[in-house]
């Protein structure tokens, strides 16, 4: 301490002050660094000089990829476990290698063990089960593109981060896109019997609840046309694959399009068996029927890269305008007709 300090007792408390706030200063930095680095690395309890260059953000980030990238390992796993066709099998196992790699990396820098998500495995698997591996797959993946931009955003002082991400494209343009299932194979003719059903049905019901203004009556005349206008179709699609000649079997075909057609039928109609109101019966139907195009037209934009909003639109509109155009036939020939029941 100077001479001065000594001889004033202002400047002296001063120093002593600035003196005590600098230590505790540095004391909460290190209590800072400890905690940080206990949850960045719980295995070693070290703190490298690494870790101390990034961020924390950039840590809980690596941390969330690595919890994604053990998660997807254990769900390509499980699903190569039940797949039966031995070409799919090899895809899946050789994804999921790739995501036990991926993990493996972001484990290095960040030290820290971390679980996969049990619900998470569970619900993409039986989604896999239920509307099949490659929609399963393309859903998970979409719900986590986010990864990807994260990579982008990663410091540079993870080289491994671009290697990840190529990796990453690989698998949805590549390897997902080699996956082969049959329920994809023949969307097209599954899109032609509920397109059809839709179109055609809401249409008839539509026409039929002002003509008649009976709900039993309409869900007779409406089972009875679907029923017939499904075996059309299929006949109709039996016939059509068959004189194109691209190696798709002409019955397996005409089947998706029946079942499709008929399964819509039956749904369409149910709310005219159930409610004695026939437009009322019809404003539900017509809900259903925007509901089918929202789940069907999500399930083929995920399953084969296509934009779901035009799609949507594009079914919606048709739908709804030719329900539109017949309920307005229905009322002109109850009227001009004096068609009473």
């Amino acid at each position: 301490m100077s001479s001065s300090a000594r001889h004033s007792p202002g400047l002296k408390n001063y120093i002593e002050k600035n003196e005590i706030a600098e230590a505790l200063t540095l004391q909460v930095c290190l209590e800072s660094l400890i905690a940080i680095s206990k949850v960045v690395s719980p295995i070693t309890g070290s703190f490298s000089d690494r870790d101390t260059c990034m961020k924390k953000k950039t840590l809980q980030t690596l941390l969330k990829t690595q919890h994604t990238e053990i998660t997807e390992y254990h769900i390509y796993t499980k699903l190569s476990r039940f797949e039966k066709n031995a070409s799919n099998r090899t895809i899946l196992e050789k994804i999921a290698s790739e995501e036990l790699k991926h993990f493996r990396v972001w484990e290095k820098y960040t030290g820290a063990k971390v679980n996969p998500s049990a619900f998470k495995i569970w619900i993409y698997y039986m989604i896999s089960v239920l509307l099949g591996v490659t929609f399963g797959i393309k859903l998970m993946k979409r719900n986590e593109k986010k990864a990807v931009k994260i990579y982008q955003k990663i410091p540079r002082e993870i080289p491994e981060a671009a290697v990840i991400e190529a990796e990453e494209c690989e698998h949805e343009k590549n390897l997902i896109g080699l996956i082969s299932e049959e329920r994809l194979d023949y969307v097209g003719s599954i899109v032609l019997g509920l397109n059809d059903a839709i179109v055609e049905l809401t249409g008839a019901l539509a026409g039929l609840s002002l003509a008649l203004q009976n709900a039993k009556m309409v869900a007779l005349t409406g089972m009875i046309t679907g029923i017939s206008a499904s075996l059309s179709m299929a006949a109709s699609e039996y016939l059509s694959t068959k004189s194109e000649n691209n190696g798709k079997s002409p019955l397996k075909a005409s089947v998706y399009t029946g079942i499709a057609y008929i399964v819509t039928v039956i749904v369409l109609i149910l709310p005219f068996i159930f409610i004695a109101q026939p437009l009322t019966a019809l404003a539900l139907t017509l809900t259903i029927a925007l509901l089918v195009i929202t789940f069907f037209t999500f399930y083929v934009s995920v399953a084969t890269d296509i934009s779901f909003s035009k799609r949507f639109f594009e079914m919606a509109g048709i739908s709804l305008g030719v329900a539109s155009i017949t309920f307005i036939i229905g009322y002109l020939i109850r009227k001009f007709w004096n068609i009473e029941i």
